[in-house]
């Protein structure tokens, strides 16, 4: 199983220390894993907690956040998303791990050091899976209605939501700015494999934006259709839950946690889980998790007659508590 095992969360409580250049390995307390090195060492007055990744029972399979940016081009293999950089863009930073709720910080694109406009300003992609999203949203395209209709009073609708076509598929747009800040924001958003894929464009130089706006149009992006015509698995909401499951397996665990456990696989024609993807667990979890699901059996999900693969959602843990609703809630960009 490839796991990435340890993630850290750093609580600063003194100054940098000259030893920041060092390797160090950090005591773990009695009976827990022992960290790993930690590359440049760790400053001193620095605690360093073992949390959440997440992990998958292959290396081979894509998934949404191993999309990497090479030959200035991003490429995301699990949405089938390919995009070539304005001239001068980067990523100069990648963003953190999935969340519990199953957010993606796909790729920050920035101005980098051979940029030679004069303005400064962002594009963030990012995904929500709607398997486990605790919003109000069934479709990707709803989720672009449900910020302007939940902006904060600072900030004000510059264009209403409309329906335009990037890459040859169609997106749901809206743009708002704070008059304050001199900010604005264009939000573009699709739904593909179970996700709301957004593109966010902002800058305080809307000429810029426009020029961003029309780099988008390069994106190569799947069709509408591509589950149906079997360039991914059907996404299924909820196949999981019922009488599709032939036999389950409990995973056992041996830590009690109280943390949410999304997990996405792929269900094969034959009925058998033929990938495991847990979004956000700590590592005797996946490992607990994936034992189990191994043995799961479905019932073949059938399209036009045929068995095909199908990918679905499963939460284990403790379910996060859907927002409370309210007119003032602040832009998740």
């Amino acid at each position: 199983m490839h796991i990435r095992w340890f993630t850290y969360l750093a609580v600063s409580l003194a100054a940098c220390s000259p030893g920041w250049g060092q390797t160090t390995e950090v005591n773990a307390a009695p009976g827990a894993d022992k960290p790993a090195a930690v590359p440049g060492g760790v400053p001193k007055g620095v605690i360093l907690v073992k949390g959440a990744w997440w992990s998958a029972s292959d290396s081979v399979t894509p998934l949404p956040e191993t999309g990497k940016i090479a030959n200035n081009t991003y490429r995301n293999a699990y949405f089938g998303l390919n995009w070539t950089l304005p001239r001068g863009w980067t990523q100069k930073y990648e963003g953190p791990p999935p969340s519990d709720q199953g957010r993606y910080v796909l790729a920050q694109i920035v101005p980098g050091d051979t940029y030679t406009g004069s303005s400064g300003g962002s594009v963030l992609i990012t995904a929500d899976d709607l398997l486990f999203t605790p919003l109000p949203v069934t479709r990707g395209e709803e989720l672009v209605d449900y910020t302007k209709e939940n902006l904060q009073q600072e900030y004000k609708v510059e264009r209403p939501p409309t329906q335009v076509m990037i890459g040859g598929r169609s997106f749901r747009s809206f743009a708002y700015w704070a008059p304050a800040a001199e900010l604005h924001w264009y939000v573009f958003a699709t739904e593909i494999r179970c996700h709301a894929v957004q593109i966010v464009v902002s800058s305080s130089d809307t000429k810029l934006i426009q020029e961003l706006t029309r780099e988008l149009n390069t994106i190569q992006l799947p069709p509408d259709d591509a589950a149906d015509g079997g360039t991914f698995p059907a996404c299924v909401k909820d196949y999981a839950a019922g009488a599709d499951v032939i036999s389950r397996v409990e995973p056992v665990f041996t830590q009690r946690r109280f943390n949410t456990i999304p997990v996405r696989i792929v269900i094969g024609k034959d009925g058998k889980v033929k990938h495991i993807h847990c979004i956000s667990a700590f590592p005797e979890q996946a490992q607990a998790i994936t034992d189990a699901l191994r043995q799961w059996a479905f019932k073949p999900y059938m399209r036009k007659g045929q068995p095909v693969e199908a990918e679905t959602g499963i939460v284990f843990g403790t379910r996060p508590r859907p927002p409370a609703p309210t007119a003032d809630a602040r832009p998740s960009w």
